[in-house]
């Protein structure tokens, strides 16, 4: 599952609008589009499919995929079973993705597929990210945040950096291993702020945080 590795936080998918909700034409899918891409996004990431699912999938596209001269949030199929059976698909698309969620996160399904941390402090594996969601829920910010929950990452020159799946935080770096040492570091910040600040069961939890993570192109 090399694709998931390239995983962030929030949403995976466009927004979409419930079902009961009005359209919004141009800015969210209909329910139809937004399960359409629900089984999309489970395809690009490796979901293997039979042949007459794969063309059913077509069949679905022809009707609802948005092309450049096709505005979203439009169509919906015309069939109310064939719609009823691209919920179901979506759904099975979901559990999926769900079974392959990093660790200490999960994928989530409303307006779009969200990835989201799990913030129970007492799990075996607490991400960055949940400590900075329960930071922020507090009424908390610090400013080794950023970087403290950044992964490593490549440059298509070669080049190393600390970042998230839309920013580099720091680098270039020569060598992964510098720029994870510079996340690292955050993190040590991160945690001496978090006490300093009276979080003492946030700054507890550092112990149990994951690796830095690595992506190379």
């Amino acid at each position: 599952m090399a694709a998931l590795e390239r995983w962030h936080v929030g949403p995976w998918t466009t927004h979409g609008s419930l079902p009961g909700e009005p359209f919004e034409p141009g800015r969210k899918r209909t329910p139809d589009e937004l399960n359409f891409d629900v089984v999309g996004l489970a395809r690009i990431l490796g979901r293997r499919l039979s042949g007459r699912e794969e063309l059913q999938v077509r069949l679905w596209q022809n009707e609802l995929r948005p092309t450049h001269t096709r505005m979203c949030g439009v169509h919906t199929l015309k069939d109310s079973e064939n719609s009823a059976l691209l919920a179901e698909t979506a759904r099975e698309a979901l559990g999926w993705l769900e079974e392959r969620a990093p660790e200490g996160y999960e994928f989530v399904f409303s307006d779009a597929v969200y990835l989201r941390p799990l913030t129970e402090l007492s799990a075996e594996v607490v991400t960055v990210d949940a400590v900075l969601q329960l930071t922020a829920e507090r009424g908390d910010a610090f400013p080794a945040d950023r970087l403290a929950a950044s992964h490593v990452k490549q440059s298509a020159a070669g080049e190393w950096f600390a970042g998230d799946a839309v920013c580099n935080w720091s680098g270039p770096y020569p060598t992964a291993e510098e720029a994870a040492d510079a996340i690292k570091a955050a993190r040590v910040e991160l945690t001496n702020q978090l006490a300093e600040a009276g979080h003492t069961d946030l700054a507890a939890s550092a112990s149990r945080w994951p690796e830095v993570q690595v992506v190379a192109v």
